[in-house]
């Protein structure tokens, strides 16, 4: 891929709606995502983007 190529895909910094912890997310992520402190679903696949199901804190830049 060259350098001036975009991607939709980025990283997601999202909060737990019930316990409060930060994590970074995947936002094409093809598999469920709990949160790793009280293990709620955080996130769905859906076959494409990633149905978020709390609160989006950051969208991550990819060339961090």
């Amino acid at each position: 891929m060259s350098s001036n190529q975009k991607t939709r895909s980025r990283f997601l910094k999202v909060k737990c709606n019930d316990c409060g912890n930060e994590q970074v997310i995947f936002g094409c992520a093809s598999s469920p995502i709990k949160c790793i402190v009280c293990e709620k679903m955080l996130a769905v696949p859906t076959g494409g983007k990633t149905q978020v199901k709390t609160e989006i804190l950051e969208v991550l830049d990819k060339n961090i």
